[in-house]
C-alpha cells in the first residue's frame, strides 16, 4: 500500500470546497438577486435542511417535524412582515416542544433548534426584502462573509499560530481570524466605493460582519463539540452540512437585518437608500 503524501488530504479538501463553491455561489447569487418568492422558497429549503441537521445532531426523534416546521416559519415571511414570521416561529417552536416525547430539557433543545434553523435564513430574507436597497445589502453581505471565510482559511493555513478557541474549535487560529477581518474590511472599502458612501462606516461594517460571522461559526462548533459530531451532515462535500456552511453567514445576516431595521439612519450612511 502506498502512503498518501502529507499534503494530499488538505489538497483534496480544498478541491472539494472549491467544487461545492462553484455550485453554491452562483445559486445563492441568483436567488438573492432575484428576491421575492424565489428567495423565500430557497430560504425555506435551507431552513428545512438545517432543521433536519439539527435533529440529526441532537439525536431528536422528531426529525421530519422539525424540518417541516422550520421551513413553514421561513416561508410565512413571504406573506407578511417581521411579526408574521415571529408569530409563526413561536408557534412552530411550541409545537415542537409539545410533540417531543423526551424530557423537558430535550424539548427545549428541539424548540431552540427551530429558532436556529429558521432564524438564520430569515435574517437573509429580511435583509434582502427590507425597506432599503436590499439587493445590494444582501449581496455585499454575502461577498464579505465569503471573503472572511477565505481570508481565515488561507491565513490560518499559511501562518498557523495559537488557536482562537481551543475548546470549541482547535483548528481555527488567531492568524486566521485576523486574516478574515482584514479581507472583510477590504470588502467594506470596496462597497463604499461602489455605493459612494462613507469609507469609515463601511470599513466598520466589514470588520463587524467578519467578527459576527466568526462568532456564529464558533457557536456552531461549540454545539457540535457538545453533541460529539464532526459535521451536521454530508450534504456539501468539503464543508459537511448546510448548517456548517451558512452558520456564519446566517448569524451575520441576522445581525445586519436587525441593525438596519432598528438603527435609524444606518442604511443612508451606508448608501443603501436607493434602488430597493
Amino acid at each position: 500500500m502506498v502512503a498518501s503524501r502529507p499534503g494530499s488530504h488538505k489538497s483534496r479538501e480544498l478541491a472539494l470546497r472549491l467544487g461545492s463553491a462553484l455550485v453554491l455561489i452562483p445559486f445563492a447569487l441568483f436567488v438573492v438577486a432575484t428576491g421575492g418568492l424565489i428567495l423565500a422558497i430557497a430560504c425555506a429549503v435551507f431552513a428545512a435542511t438545517m432543521g433536519y441537521e439539527w435533529a440529526r445532531m441532537t439525536a431528536s426523534p422528531i426529525m421530519p417535524t422539525t424540518a417541516v416546521l422550520a421551513a413553514v416559519a421561513v416561508f410565512a415571511a413571504h406573506f407578511g412582515d417581521w411579526s408574521v414570521a415571529a408569530i409563526t416561529l413561536l408557534i412552530s417552536a411550541a409545537i415542537i416542544a409539545a410533540v417531543h416525547p423526551a424530557r423537558i430539557n430535550e424539548r427545549a433543545v428541539a424548540a431552540f433548534g427551530v429558532f436556529y434553523s429558521a432564524g438564520l435564513p430569515l435574517g437573509l430574507f429580511f435583509l434582502r426584502e427590507g425597506e432599503w436597497y436590499g439587493q445590494a445589502a444582501a449581496l455585499i453581505l454575502m461577498g464579505t462573509v465569503w471573503a472572511s471565510d477565505t481570508g481565515a482559511y488561507f491565513a490560518g493555513r499559511g501562518f498557523g499560530g495559537p488557536p482562537l478557541s481551543p475548546r470549541d474549535s482547535p483548528s481555527k487560529t488567531w492568524s486566521g481570524a485576523i486574516g478574515a477581518v482584514v479581507c472583510s474590511g477590504l470588502c467594506g472599502l470596496i462597497a463604499a466605493g461602489l455605493l459612494d458612501a462613507s469609507r469609515v462606516a463601511w470599513l466598520l461594517a466589514g470588520v463587524s460582519i467578519s467578527i459576527v460571522a466568526q462568532w456564529g461559526d464558533l457557536f456552531e462548533s461549540s454545539l457540535k463539540r457538545r453533541y460529539g459530531v464532526k459535521d451536521t451532515s454530508g450534504f456539501l462535500p468539503g464543508h459537511g452540512g448546510v448548517m456548517d456552511r451558512v452558520d456564519g453567514l446566517g448569524m451575520a445576516a441576522v445581525f445586519c437585518a436587525v441593525l438596519m431595521a432598528l438603527a435609524t439612519g444606518v442604511h443612508s450612511t451606508l448608501g443603501l437608500t436607493d434602488g430597493g
